[in-house]
């Protein structure tokens, strides 16, 4: 079969003041018209550089320096801007990382999608409006017509995820390179995604290279494996092969890693085939390291109680009450955390566990309803000396790490931001050297201090959020997707530092997930949601043993299959 796509002995260059850095070195890689390739390895393994240096969206200073790419028989390499933009979005649609800075703030998701439309295939008006619904229907997203109107500030991650993938669907391109797609996108989401990717892939004879960090989805969706590590190729094949009978030591514990769905692990297995690419993590005295200093008192057994929580949004303005349109995001909603426990919320994406979070976390005010915090209400006086104090302790590590981290701060300005505002230290020099054993903590060593988050990657951003929660020493984490941008490597690690941290320090985390296996791994409760209500809230093996209600059995059912997987994690 003929090449799509062909990939010959590629490197990528990024040129900096301390040298020049080799994103990707002799990569070689095909796709087949009707193919998914799937593209998996650690956090700056060089998995987006490839799929960015195929269109010519490599950020500067970076370049090819060597090899090449043939799309349909062309060499993608020395074209100019005008005719790289005749191949993007035309012929190769992509699927970026990050929705949130994927997506223009300031238009609504219709006017976005109806322009790259009529961009990309000469279809005006009406016409274009039409087209621009059943994508939006196509990828998952209800009412889509009504939604046409909506900024991406009033989707979820979830939901924004579905609106770029429709939006490199526009161009009926004959090649797809999704970066992470399913990220932000619980399970039952995420199938509909992969199936309309696959049906795509087979009527059309669509090509597919899926970079994602999860192992369901390559098990499920891909023909083919690329496995990258540190900028090189190790190990390429069929996925039968690569994922049941790997031969690369890399390969081997990258797939050990994968969380199990089928009973709970005191830890998550960690990828050891290392070789100076990720630091160890060590454990912390916590009766004489800084976070463990300090501390106050437990107060009565109840670290947020939620009773009755109520609040919706405007879908549409009008100047009568009557003629607007609402969405009630939280319905009615009540739970308690108990202090030391891992409290986990699962449901759809848009089902209302964030907005929770960003109520319990102060950054929403609900219609009705109570909060407490550490026995403080937090609702009827969010501004008194008690409310502030409760809510310092408390952290949130949010779902997105590249719109969470400020572009134009140093690591160790951001980290040390928190310590700052709350007077912690007594000098400067005792911050910096608190903000690079922070730093040590979450594996990106204390040199990480001096450089700015455009130089990380995902996974390394989330490493530095998590860095900066812990920086207050709260005694609450609202974890909201914490490793939604991981892959399965560095979930392992950073979710085992979670444990370690919670139980040396005593932590209560709400844990938020649409990932079902991490969640039976972290959480000692769970509450699933469903159009803003709780559905059911039961302990973690009861719910994935004995799931009283239909809505908990549906999203059970829809967990990835893992069959691939049985020998290599034997």
């Amino acid at each position: 079969m003929t090449d799509l796509l062909k990939i010959s002995g590629l490197d990528v260059e990024f040129p900096t003041r301390r040298g020049t850095v080799r994103a990707a070195r002799n990569v070689n890689l095909t796709v087949s018209p009707g193919e998914v390739v799937g593209l998996v390895g650690e956090s700056g393994a060089g998995k987006s550089t490839i799929g960015n240096a195929i269109i010519d969206l490599l950020e500067a200073p970076g370049r090819v320096s060597a090899g090449s790419i043939l799309f349909e028989g062309e060499e993608l390499r020395g074209l100019d801007e005008n005719q790289m933009r005749r191949v993007r979005g035309d012929r190769i649609g992509m699927i970026f990382q990050d929705p949130q800075t994927s997506l223009n703030p300031l238009m609504t998701v219709g006017a976005q999608l109806i322009e790259t439309i009529e961009k990309t295939n000469n279809i005006k008006g009406a016409e274009a409006e039409k087209r621009a619904i059943e994508l939006l229907e196509q990828v998952g997203i209800t009412e889509p017509k009504a939604r046409l109107l909506a900024y991406p500030h009033q989707f979820s991650g979830g939901m924004r995820q579905r609106v770029v993938i429709a939006l490199a669907l526009a161009g009926d391109p004959d090649l797809i390179i999704a970066d992470e797609p399913t990220t932000a996108l619980d399970v039952s989401i995420q199938a509909q995604i992969l199936d309309l990717i696959k049906r795509l892939c087979r009527e059309r004879a669509l090509g597919v290279i899926i970079v994602t960090h999860d192992i369901g989805v390559i098990a499920n969706i891909a023909d083919r494996v690329v496995v990258m590590y540190r900028g090189e190729v190790v190990e390429t094949g069929e996925v039968a092969q690569i994922l049941g009978a790997p031969e690369h030591e890399y390969t081997k514990s990258l797939i050990a890693a994968v969380p199990r769905a089928d009973r709970k692990l005191d830890r998550f297995s960690s990828v050891d085939y290392i070789e100076g690419g990720t630091k160890p993590f060590k454990r912390i005295d916590i009766h004489t390291h800084w976070l463990g200093q300090s501390r106050d008192v437990r107060g009565t057994g109840k670290a947020v109680e939620i009773e009755n929580l109520n609040l919706s949004f405007v879908l549409q303005k009008a100047l009568l009450k009557q003629n607007r349109k609402m969405l009630q995001a939280v319905d009615n909603v009540s739970f308690t955390v108990n202090e030391g426990e891992t409290f986990g919320l699962v449901g759809e994406s848009g089902s209302g566990k964030s907005t929770v979070a960003r109520l319990i976390a102060g950054l929403y005010r609900p219609d009705s309803g109570m909060i407490r915090v550490i026995g403080q209400d937090v609702v009827s006086n969010p501004k008194s000396a008690a409310a502030r104090k409760a809510r310092r302790a408390l952290q949130m590590i949010f779902q997105d790490p590249y719109s969470s981290l400020n572009a134009r701060m140093r690591v160790l300005d951001i980290v040390a931001e928190p310590i700052r505002f709350y007077g912690l230290t007594e000098n400067e020099a005792e911050t910096r050297r608190i903000v690079g054993d922070l730093l040590d903590h979450v594996g990106l060593g204390a040199s990480a201090a001096l450089r700015y988050p455009h130089e990380f990657s995902g996974g390394q951003r989330q490493r530095i959020s998590i860095a900066r929660a812990l920086a207050s020493r709260p005694r609450i984490l609202i974890c909201d997707e914490p490793t939604s941008a991981l892959d399965v490597s560095v979930q392992a690690t950073i979710l085992n530092l979670l444990k370690d941290l919670q139980q040396e320090l005593g932590l209560t985390m709400l844990f938020i997930s649409h990932d079902l296996p991490v969640v039976r791994q972290m959480c000692d409760r769970i509450a699933v949601m469903r159009h803003g209500a709780i559905c059911e809230v039961s302990d973690t093996e009861d719910l994935f043993s004995e799931p009283k209600h239909e809505y908990s059995r549906h999203l059970l059912n829809l967990m990835p299959r893992m069959d691939l997987l049985g020998e290599a994690r034997a």
